[in-house]
């Protein structure tokens, strides 16, 4: 009975894990110099905080930069990279512990996750800039805009980020796996038995226009979640979910930024009502709901979503 209760809650974690690596691309040892999205694209990588992060950088004006969620990496943002390149300078990093970039056995609680952010921007030599989050991408966008309000313009969040993250979690499986985790060995050992049958099944349970999973999206989520050191990052994060809750989730009234909130309309992880709840803690923020979208509105409706943010970011030049 122990080891169908530790297959059940890896099972959990892999949904979570395809939630956000869903347009991953294949890992190996040495990784090829550009990134799979409508096309490959050439990365660069930086030095932060003496750990490897991989970025993408294209166009030039006022910069915005698009911040994955979690366990994602920057091919979340594959259909905004260049439209919002025409009038903006966009940056789109893996963030430490994602992605391609380092996973460093370190303590990812909410104060160092904030702090590897910052010291992007530094080394980019980036003042300010607008953020737009995705998910636990919106968390980090928020917290910037707490804690360190003048490098913030301005903030798009796109379903995220609740006050209490638990509490708000509408899936009953994610409600478990935040109680009962098996332990990462085990967890290490059945995701590399997982195959992509599996990894259709779960994407299914996240994305709510299922004709968008195509063999090439399963190839490339089955992939992304193969990579080495990817599990130990979310753990940590996972664990500190509480320290989101008691730091910055009670302050969101405190924004005063110009936000601009998107979220999808049949998202199970945040329920609609989720969203409203974050909306009316946020005292400047205007509010669209996409149709027919789950937990990546960016990716499942990126026409609407990137109309939105585009006259969003025209009326704050």
């Amino acid at each position: 009975m122990q080891g169908h209760s530790y297959f059940r809650s890896f099972s959990i974690l892999f949904i979570l894990v395809c939630t956000c690596t869903m347009v991953g691309c294949s890992s190996s040892p040495t990784h090829a110099p550009w990134v799979e999205l409508i096309q490959r694209v050439p990365f660069q990588t930086a030095l932060v905080q003496n750990h490897r992060m991989a970025y993408l950088d294209i166009g030039k004006g006022a910069p915005v930069i698009l911040i994955h969620g979690f366990g994602g990496s920057m091919w979340h943002w594959e259909y905004q990279y260049h439209p919002l390149a025409q009038t903006h300078r966009v940056l789109i990093p893996d963030l430490i512990g994602s992605g391609l970039s380092d996973k460093p056995e370190a303590n990812y609680s909410p104060e160092q996750v904030l702090n590897y952010f910052l010291a992007f921007m530094d080394t980019l030599e980036i003042e300010q800039a607008t953020l737009i989050g995705n998910s636990m991408g919106a968390a980090i966008a928020m917290a910037m805009a707490l804690d360190h309000p003048a490098r913030v313009a301005q903030l798009v969040l796109i379903s995220g980020f609740p006050a209490e993250v638990q509490a708000s979690v509408a899936l009953p499986q994610f409600q478990k796996f935040f109680q009962h985790r098996p332990p990462l060995w085990l967890a290490s050992m059945g995701n590399q038995m997982a195959g992509r049958g599996t990894t259709a099944r779960f994407l299914k349970d996240i994305v709510y226009r299922s004709e968008l999973i195509s063999p090439a999206v399963i190839e490339r989520s089955f992939h992304n979640r193969q990579q080495e050191g990817l599990l130990a990052p979310l753990y940590s994060l996972l664990e500190h979910m509480d320290s989101w809750d008691k730091r910055y989730g009670q302050r969101l009234a405190n924004i005063s930024h110009p936000t601009l909130l998107l979220w999808g309309d049949q998202d199970p992880v945040f329920p609609l009502g989720v969203g409203k709840q974050v909306q009316a803690m946020l005292p400047n923020a205007e509010w669209h709901s996409i149709p027919e979208a789950g937990h990546l509105p960016q990716w499942e409706q990126p026409q609407l979503v990137n109309s939105h943010i585009l006259s969003f970011l025209e009326r704050g030049l």
